[in-house]
């Protein structure tokens, strides 16, 4: 047996019948929290430590991650071709 309910609500009517906490406010005040530090920590940087703290791997991680790519494919394909299917 399936059973098929339907109910046709906002999000905000949907949170008041389960009675959970309106968070919007706090949310807009953290995101203006966010923002204000985002732009003081920026200004205070250069682009190349911006992206040093963003990307703390950096450049040399990307790389890492593509040679080991490459020794895995590399691998793979020597391993199919040196032996041959047999069905």
């Amino acid at each position: 047996m399936k059973i098929n309910i339907e109910i046709d609500c906002s999000p905000e009517e949907a949170r008041q019948f389960l009675g959970l906490p309106d968070v919007q406010p706090l949310q807009a005040r953290m995101m203006t929290e966010i923002e204000a530090r985002m732009v003081q920590g920026l200004a205070a940087m250069d682009p190349e430590t911006a992206l040093k703290t963003w990307l703390p791997a950096g450049i040399q991680g990307l790389e890492q991650m593509q040679k080991m790519f490459w020794a895995a494919a590399s691998k793979a394909s020597s391993n199919t071709s040196g032996n041959p299917r047999t069905k």
